[in-house]
């Protein structure tokens, strides 16, 4: 075996170590709150959050989940929250491309936490950005109210939500809401300010106060079903439209509902027949080093991404930091932005640090994005960014403007973006690179992505030195052991927070996948964004030359 062969090995068993510990996680998270919950869902008659999708998508056709490890490992004083209690996914219904909200009874019995109502905001932006129907299954006890101040009162709060319905309303973006179970206080107001309202007899409910608080406001005896029962709200206050015996039959009126949509006009983003790439996809798992700070050739990354024979680069010689070139995803024209991993020269013979964003690498990633939008061509960037070249010859060759303006372009695109974070999102380069604040239609990370201000190991030095300082200050000096450990400390706490589960669990991103998925999330993003045929003209704005 040669030496590139063993190399090629330590990659491939260092990757799937990983792809094997995202798979064992996303299936605790798909238990929700755990069996026996979903076994109390089932005598109660109810399906549960994941069958409910699983029997209104069309069977056979891929899907795109959003924010699985939402909530991972957070809120442990709480007893956790499982996908934040809520399961979202991006799919098929009778052909057409939706996007389904389904909370889970099992998790709280379904009640709001914070990173519930972000997660479901999440959702209500992708569909606004790119005019897909929204599905919404409702089967919610409310706000959970030992952190009510968290999720009730803010502009990103709860009542986001029902802004969102109103707003999506007069633009004409179907909402349909199926009350499955509990739907109580606020949370009524989702599905009755949707487009169409079904509930399930017996089992689905819906009112302003339930039965125990009727009693304690104004005295009044009467029970649930009798309050906010289907009966009541099919037959008397005309709050519902469809009354449903079971859960099969309300997702059978959806889809049913789905069918008669109408069609309206397309972004007219360009498709050509899909090839397969030029490179095996599997063959990711060999180039990604297992050894993060180890250069690789981000060119034959890209070539187990793109449609064979599609790549056309774009100021190869120059900037060469930075990869840009117009290619084919799945038969979509795409525009790829990619940090090129390579030590390479520049054009006076000097060596440059891969992933490293120099002068010339971002005055050519602004001309490209501006050429993008010029022809109304999605972008996708593929981040390995470690930021922006320091030291003072970078400042006095005006990294900052030239810095400005890959950000300026990045931020005034607009085309849809798709963001893949492969490897290093720090500091500027993950905003140059289109990071979570730039707006990316969908931003997902590889089990290899680590995101943060700086690298852990620079971190943890800096603030060594600033707890140094500190102790200095109080007559206190660290002996080298001392000094060790503390160091070790804060490298450690720092690269938990550089984890992708740590961004995924927050949403800074929307799933970590297998890299061989990466051709399915944006061709499927593509399509959807393709539902919204309003694009601007591209107008950089101001920009210093």
């Amino acid at each position: 075996m040669t030496s590139q062969e063993l190399e090629q090995n330590k990659n491939e068993d260092s990757i799937k170590l990983l792809l094997g510990e995202l798979k064992a996680r996303l299936e605790k998270i798909s238990l929700g709150g755990g069996k026996s919950k979903i076994e109390k869902q089932h005598k109660q008659g109810k399906l549960t959050a994941r069958e409910r999708i699983e029997h209104l998508l069309d069977p056979g056709k891929p899907l795109l989940e959003i924010g699985a490890l939402a909530g991972w490992e957070m809120y442990k004083e709480h007893g956790g929250c499982p996908a934040g209690g809520v399961v979202i996914v991006i799919g098929y219904i009778c052909g057409r491309m939706c996007i389904v909200v389904a909370n889970d009874a099992t998790v709280k019995a379904g009640a709001w936490f914070p990173i519930t109502g972000k997660k479901n905001l999440r959702a209500q932006e992708i569909a606004m950005e790119n005019r897909i129907p929204i599905i919404y299954l409702v089967d919610s006890a409310g706000v959970y109210l030992p952190m009510q101040d968290e999720i009730f009162p803010d502009k990103e709060n709860f009542g986001r939500i029902f802004r969102n319905n109103a707003v999506m309303s007069s633009k004409g973006i179907t909402q349909i809401a199926a009350i499955m179970g509990s739907c109580v206080a606020g949370g009524a107001y989702l599905p009755i300010m949707s487009d169409e309202a079904l509930i399930v007899d017996k089992t689905g409910s819906i009112f302003l106060a339930g039965s125990y608080l009727v009693k304690a406001a104004i005295g009044e005896d009467v029970d649930n079903e009798t309050l906010g029962g289907a009966t009541t709200h099919c037959e008397i206050s005309g709050v519902t439209d469809y009354k449903e015996p079971d859960d099969p039959s309300a997702l059978a009126k959806i889809r049913n509902i789905i069918d008669k949509l109408g069609h309206f006009p397309k972004a007219g983003f360009d498709r050509a027949e899909p090839k397969d790439p030029e490179r095996n996809p599997t063959d990711i798992y060999k180039i990604i080093p297992y050894d993060r700070s180890k250069p690789f050739k981000t060119k034959e990354l890209i070539e187990c991404l793109i449609d064979k024979g599609s790549w056309i680069e774009y100021k190869e010689g120059y900037g060469k930091t930075l990869i840009t070139g117009y290619a084919r995803i799945d038969g979509w024209a795409v525009g790829i932005v990619a940090n090129n991993r390579e030590i390479v020269k520049n054009k006076k013979g000097e060596m440059q640090f891969g992933g490293v964003i120099y002068s010339d690498s971002a005055d050519k990633a602004t001309r490209f994005i501006a050429n993008c939008n010029q022809k109304k061509i999605p972008l996708v960037f593929l981040q390995d960014v470690t930021g922006f070249m320091v030291g003072s010859r970078s400042e006095h060759g005006g990294i900052i403007k030239d810095g400005a303006k890959m950000v300026n372009a990045v931020a005034n695109s607009v085309v849809p973006k798709f963001t893949i974070i492969i490897g290093n999102s720090y500091g500027a380069g993950n905003y140059a690179m289109c990071g979570k604040a730039y707006d990316p239609r969908l931003i997902i990370a590889w089990p290899t992505a680590q995101i943060a201000v700086m690298g852990g190991q620079q971190a943890a030095s800096v603030l060594l030195q600033i707890e140094k300082a500190n102790r200095q200050a109080s007559g206190q000096e660290l002996s080298p052991d001392q000094e060790k450990e503390l160091l070790n400390s804060i490298k450690s706490r720092y690269e938990n927070q550089t984890s992708p589960y740590y961004a995924a669990a927050r949403l800074w991103v929307d799933a970590i996948i297998d890299p061989i998925d990466t051709r399915k999330w944006i061709s499927m993003g593509i399509e959807m964004a393709d539902h919204n045929p309003d694009v601007p003209r591209y107008n950089p704005g101001v920009i210093q030359v």
